[in-house]
């Protein structure tokens, strides 16, 4: 489902243990409520699958849809 207003893009981080990922997504900034940009469902449904993907490690699926970055150890 597509909202009406004008559309703009953000760099959204997604953290897990193991991987911060960086990925830009479209938000919209709904004619009816200017007040607050929003996510449309499908993009939800694409940070859920950065996230999962991200817990499952699958970096090459990650590394093309966004900039991955690897937690170290600190001793």
């Amino acid at each position: 489902m597509q909202i009406e207003g004008t559309r703009i893009k953000r760099t959204r981080l997604i953290q897990t243990d193991q991987y911060v990922v960086a990925v830009e997504v479209e938000m919209v900034i709904p004619v009816d409520d200017p007040s607050e940009p929003c996510y449309e469902s499908e993009t939800i449904q694409f940070l859920q699958e950065v996230k999962d993907r991200a817990e499952r490690g699958e970096l090459e699926w990650l590394t093309a849809r966004g900039k991955v970055y690897s937690a170290v150890n600190v001793a």
